[in-house]
């Protein structure tokens, strides 16, 4: 699970800093995990990555909140597709 705790991090830090131009950024953080985790696992390790992003989402306001909430629909299209 090293991976899942790795995403977690990378994308704490970067709603933390809520810089819209680094959206590539938690894409990669995510599309990451999801080439280092084995097929089978990837559908069930992205819901806890998602709680998270939205308990942080939960806590910001303004750019934070939007970088938060632009991280959670890109992980929402990524379960869909998945």
């Amino acid at each position: 699970m090293p991976h899942l705790e790795n995403c977690k991090t990378i994308l704490r830090k970067l709603i933390a800093k809520g810089d819209a131009k680094c959206i590539p950024l938690a894409e990669r953080a995510i599309n990451d995990y999801l080439e280092a985790t084995p097929a089978a696992a990837r559908k069930s390790g992205l819901p806890p990555i998602q709680l998270d992003v939205l308990a942080q989402s939960e806590a910001v306001l303004g750019a934070l909140h939007n970088f938060a909430e632009a991280v959670n629909a890109y992980i929402e299209k990524k379960l869909t597709e998945e």
